[in-house]
């Protein structure tokens, strides 16, 4: 009893550390571009550095997982991630600011599937939710840090390289604490190496399938509404005045804890189909709050739009998951997985962000006093591509199975 509650607190604790230290510095990475004042171009790069790590990680993921213990690859990547974290916090040039930052996500990025491995080899599969959780606890209580700055020490903490280095920190912390998680053998010991099976892409004959190919597609357009708000919120909170953008915008990920929690009674209710149809509904009303707060600011209406976070990825992203494990033959559901991640959080967030930044560009001016941006109109454009999605998703995916 005793070793199983231990497990349970290591693996808890795995989680919390992983997306906390991501979470520190990410969610106000825009509003620190934007102090720096660089352009539309380099900004989505920088952005995309995610995107890219998303593309490139899995190769790091798929020799790590055949040659070494996964708690030795966690603690590896973590102290390498902290490094180009501090090394990013260093610099004011956006060339060396982009190389550290995409550096940092190809080792970053693969520990959100290795921490799932490491937990379900040492935990019942069924109560991995009630570790992962522990994750988007991480995540919210990222937000802690700008209350510590700006109370504790009376510094700015949004727009300034400190979270880059609270990342660091956390990122350190966890690679020690790491060290001490069980052994977690090579999952994929002697099986030959697979770039098609690691990329996912072995999953592309599912296409042939026509609700599967405009799920597929649906899904990589959903990101380009959807990165405005992953991307560029932080941006937008800072234009607004918002003095606790962190805290603000993980307010979406508290709400996200909750919403989690209904998704299997949605299911259960209603289908897959139609719990990813409200998790596209729930997109089209973020964007409209948005919408409707820029043009009357009603900084209340900002609050829905960023709460209705948990639905949008719980319904719609979540629910994406199940349906493609439904879906998929037991030979390529590892695959499918990987493949529908690779088009979501790879290839549709770098889309999206590239065309997101260049629509902020043509809605603002730049002048003495600084950038003007015309926030009704660009909402006005994220929340006409949600709707258009929302429409096309029940008119294309249509019903089967009864669901």
């Amino acid at each position: 009893m005793k070793k199983n509650a231990m497990l349970t607190i290591q693996m808890a604790l795995m989680m919390f550390f992983q997306y906390m230290m991501f979470a520190v510095w990410w969610v106000p990475l825009a509003a620190y571009l934007t102090q720096m004042d660089i352009g539309s171009t380099q900004k989505a790069l920088i952005l995309s550095s995610m995107a890219l790590g998303c593309l490139v990680s899995p190769i790091t993921g798929m020799i790590a997982d055949r040659y070494f213990q996964g708690q030795y690859v966690l603690a590896f990547t973590n102290f390498i991630n902290a490094i180009l974290l501090a090394l990013a916090a260093t610099t004011a040039n956006p060339n060396l600011l982009f190389l550290f930052l995409l550096l940092a996500m190809i080792f970053y990025m693969p520990t959100w599937g290795l921490t799932s491995s490491i937990a379900m080899t040492h935990i019942a599969t069924e109560k991995f939710a009630r570790i992962r959780v522990f994750g988007s606890v991480g995540w919210v209580v990222s937000g802690g840090f700008s209350l510590l700055f700006v109370h504790l020490f009376a510094m700015d903490f949004d727009g300034t390289n400190l979270p880059f280095y609270c990342g660091a920190g956390v990122s350190l912390l966890a690679a020690i604490f790491n060290l001490s998680l069980p052994k977690t053998l090579p999952a994929s010991n002697g099986q030959p190496l697979s770039l098609i099976n690691t990329m996912g892409l072995g999953a592309v004959k599912l296409m042939r399938n026509r609700n599967f190919f405009w799920f597929i597609t649906l899904s990589f357009l959903s990101m380009i509404p959807f990165s405005m708000y992953w991307s560029y919120c932080s941006e937008f909170l800072l234009d607004e005045g918002f003095k606790y953008i962190s805290i603000t915008m993980n307010f979406g990920q508290l709400a996200e804890m909750l919403f989690l929690l209904s998704v299997p009674f949605m299911v259960r209710k209603f289908g897959l189909r139609i719990t990813m149809f409200y998790g596209l509904l729930a997109l089209t009303i973020r964007y409209l709050a948005f919408y409707t707060g820029a043009l009357t600011d009603t900084g209340l209406l900002y609050m829905i739009g960023i709460l209705t976070h948990g639905l949008i990825f719980g319904y719609f992203y979540l629910g994406g998951q199940m349906y493609i494990d439904q879906k998929a033959p037991k030979a390529l559901k590892a695959q499918a997985q990987g493949f529908i991640f690779l088009v979501t959080f790879g290839l549709g967030l770098l889309v999206g962000n590239f065309i997101n930044a260049k629509i902020i560009a043509i809605f603002s001016e730049t002048g003495p006093d600084g950038t003007n941006y015309h926030w009704g109109i660009i909402w006005g454009i994220t929340t006409a591509m949600s709707i258009a999605l929302a429409v096309l998703f029940p008119l294309l995916v249509k019903k089967e199975n009864n669901k």
